[in-house]
């Protein structure tokens, strides 16, 4: 199972900052540039192009620059992977409460009984 996920602990590590997931929210209206990505943070350029690199690096994100600006624009294929793995647990919990009521389901019928 660890092999049908590679790298999605980069995904939920860059995912874990507020920074990049408010990048990676912005992101999924649209592209944008760096610029406009960094505008609603009180950082330095070069801090927040760290966070660029990380989106980068995940896999996330990716940029191209013409000229002096950088643009970035959102991979949903990385997403989507995380997405999968959320939703297989969501399914295998589901299945786990079901079963628990019904063993109380069961046991209640049982005391009834009694």
């Amino acid at each position: 199972m660890a092999n049908n996920y590679a790298g999605l602990d980069s995904v939920f590590y860059a995912l874990a900052d507020p920074t990049r997931r408010a990048v990676i929210q912005r992101l999924g209206r649209g592209p944008a540039t760096v610029s406009e990505l960094a505008e609603p943070f009180d950082m330095a350029l070069p801090s927040f192009m760290k966070h660029v690199g990380v989106l980068e690096r995940t896999g996330l994100i990716r940029s191209r620059k013409a000229g002096r600006v950088r643009t970035c624009v959102l991979e949903r294929k990385r997403l989507a992977a995380a997405e999968r793995w959320l939703e297989e647990q969501r399914n295998l919990w589901s299945a786990r409460y079901q079963n628990l009521d019904n063993l109380l389901e069961t046991l209640k019928g049982e005391d009834d009984e009694t």
